[in-house]
């Protein structure tokens, strides 16, 4: 059964490729198998995946030829849903999901650098997969004064989605630091590293479309399967 907070299947599949291009897993003039049996290959309907296609034709990426096939076209500025997202399998790419841990309105850690307006912020701890393997656990920060109240049966494993679509915040441009940090002691048995044990922490500023900083969020990458990526263009 699909997860509650998941994305449409076929923007699910849809997003899967992007990464996979954006990896190099899928060079650009490649031609993508046929549609039946790709369809087979990734678990789907032939009904699902044409709709992947044709958001991967809508966003540039995808050449679809009649009579021949569906041929790749590589460029570095599509708009995806996980455009932020730059953690990545060893091998490239991999399905970002979410499991969620807990979702509370706490008071503002010192430790947080400064954002926001309020004293109070959203906090959202989850469990981030890759293809399904445990890669990431979070912990986001969300400035209160953005909303009353969050819950999660109304979050999505994209929060910049939600935040678009249900608060009106547009994530712009992020501001992305790194350290070496112990894994937290709420990180759920599933993660492949045990609490204390010191690993990579990304910590991001988010920032609007006027520039102010609205989120706050810290990620503790398993580096045995994931690593960071960032692709200069």
């Amino acid at each position: 059964m699909r997860d509650r907070h998941s994305l449409p299947l076929y923007l699910q599949i849809s997003e899967m490729l992007i990464r996979e291009i954006n990896a190099g897993r899928l060079a650009d003039g490649a031609r993508l198998p046929p549609e039946r049996e790709y369809a087979a290959q990734l678990g789907t309907s032939v009904g699902t995946l044409r709709k992947s296609l044709a958001d991967l034709t809508e966003k540039g990426l995808l050449e679809r030829i009649q009579g021949s096939g569906n041929y790749v076209r590589a460029r570095q500025d599509v708009q995806s849903v996980y455009t932020f997202f730059r953690v990545e399998l060893h091998e490239g790419g991999g399905l970002p999901t979410a499991d969620f841990i807990s979702v509370d309105r706490v008071r503002k850690p010192d430790d947080l650098p400064e954002f926001g307006k309020s004293d109070e912020a959203h906090r959202i701890r989850r469990l981030r997969r890759l293809n399904g393997i445990p890669a990431i656990v979070e912990e986001i920060w969300l400035d209160a004064s953005y909303a009353s109240s969050i819950s999660e049966a109304e979050l999505s494993e994209s929060l910049y989605l939600f935040y678009r679509e249900k608060l009106g915040l547009w994530i712009s441009s992020a501001d992305d630091r790194f350290s070496v940090s112990p894994v937290p002691e709420w990180a759920p048995a599933e993660f492949g590293m045990e609490a204390g044990t010191p690993t990579v922490l990304a910590t991001r500023i988010s920032f609007d479309n006027e520039g102010n900083r609205v989120e706050v969020s810290r990620g503790w990458i398993d580096t045995n399967v994931a690593t960071y990526v960032s692709r200069l263009k």
